[in-house]
């Protein structure tokens, strides 16, 4: 198959740990590379963000990146994207119109906008995965939410035009039959996780000392690192690591690590709260594999990668119970479940842990081979090319309907 697909802010490219960098990167990266792998021949269409990008770059990997001139070539938040969309959307227009693709694959919604507009008056199916949904992202931050104010109007109205919805989680199906999607019309395929990378090994630096817990990701507001730190009031003697966000040279002139700076200073907790700034992708896996346990408590999640690479790196884990925490940590079985916005809660879930060793050796286990099981990179692509080739038969079957009612019965 000729697949492309499109994601306007996050390229498959790009370095992680930035504002607009995290899991949909990855997942766009895998699957274009596991597709690859199946002897597809796959594009991926990304915002140009710098001058010196070329129009396209074939990756070692085996699929493309194609650098769209969508605005300005430099890098932009993504929610200051949409006035954009349309210039993205004819370029894929001009580009489709001499040569189709068999199917596209847009992430995020205003990927799913231009698809759906450059396929326009094609026979291609427009497959769409968002990733979060303006309408969660708008009940749980407020005023706080940055997207523009008719993300909510657009993503619905892409979510129906689109043949069929791959949601990251069991939550988002019910978000979108709330938006008009019925469930036929919607799969569910996670995200994965590279197991040959993340999996259970002895670290290279033994551990010793105080008990370590760590916290990574993006240091974003709704990632609830906050809450952790708040936590750790009640966690005494441990340490708190926190791992993201710029590097260290960056710091003073950050928003986000001067607020949780204040507010482990205001927790009494700043002698034992490490910020470790941005951590390489590849030194993940030892960082995870050198705590006690790892916390990730955002205060919505759409799916979370990191609970995922800590499992399979045989470390328990404390999760928020939220978006797609409740599909991949089984509550007592691979880790602790917490209310989102509650360091208490949260403290008494890392004490457990902290306090009872075998506990954690029987949830590391668990969440390892929970991982391994479900969430391996192969597999996933293996169920992506099922839907993909589920969705152009279904499409098939309408057009030949379509041509044989506007024809006569043969």
């Amino acid at each position: 198959m000729r697949i492309e697909m499109v994601s306007e802010h996050a390229s498959p490219l790009a370095a992680l740990g930035g504002a607009d960098a995290g899991g949909q990167n990855v997942q766009v990266a895998e699957l274009a590379t596991g597709l690859a792998r199946r002897g597809h021949d796959v594009v991926v269409h990304t915002r140009r963000d710098s001058s010196a990008q070329p129009e396209r770059v074939r990756t070692d990997e085996g699929f493309t990146v194609r650098h769209v001139a969508a605005g300005p070539p430099e890098p932009m938040p993504k929610d200051e994207l949409l006035p954009h969309m349309d210039a993205f959307a004819a370029q894929l227009a001009e580009t489709w119109a001499s040569a189709p693709p068999d199917l596209v694959h847009a992430h995020f919604w205003m990927s799913g906008l231009a698809a759906q507009r450059g396929a326009a008056g094609l026979d291609v199916p427009v497959l769409q995965t968002f990733h979060a949904l303006g309408r969660v992202k708008r009940r749980e931050q407020g005023a706080k939410d940055t997207s523009p104010p008719q993300r909510t109007e657009l993503e619905a109205q892409v979510a129906r035009g689109a043949d069929r919805v791959i949601a990251t989680c069991t939550d988002e199906v019910g978000e979108l039959a709330e938006m008009g999607v019925p469930p036929e019309r919607t799969a569910i395929l996670p995200c994965g996780i590279d197991l040959d990378r993340f999996c259970p090994a002895a670290p290279r630096r033994p551990k010793r000392g105080p008990a370590r817990v760590l916290s990574i990701g993006r240091l974003v507001e709704r990632k609830g690192v906050d809450v952790m730190i708040r936590a750790m009031r009640e966690v005494p003697g441990a340490r708190l690591l926190i791992a993201g966000g710029p590097p260290a040279a960056e710091w003073a002139d950050d928003p986000e690590v001067n607020r949780l700076q204040a507010v482990a200073r205001q927790a009494g907790v700043a002698d034992r709260t490490e910020f470790l700034g941005q951590v390489p992708h590849d030194d993940a896996p030892d960082l995870h594999r050198s705590v006690d346990v790892v916390a990730s408590v955002p205060w919505y999640e759409p799916f979370g990668t990191v609970p995922l690479e800590a499992m399979a790196c045989g470390v328990p884990v404390v999760v928020s119970a939220v978006g797609g925490h409740l599909d991949t940590v089984a509550d007592r079985r691979t880790g602790l479940h917490v209310p989102p916005h509650d360091p208490a809660a949260t403290a008494r879930a890392v004490r457990e842990l902290l306090d009872r060793p075998s506990l954690r050796a029987e949830l590391g286990t668990a969440g390892a081979q929970r991982v391994r099981a479900r969430y391996g990179w192969d597999r996933l692509v293996s169920e992506a090319e099922d839907i993909y080739h589920q969705v152009r038969s279904a499409r098939s079957r309408r057009t030949a309907v379509t041509a044989a009612a506007g024809g006569g019965a043969p």
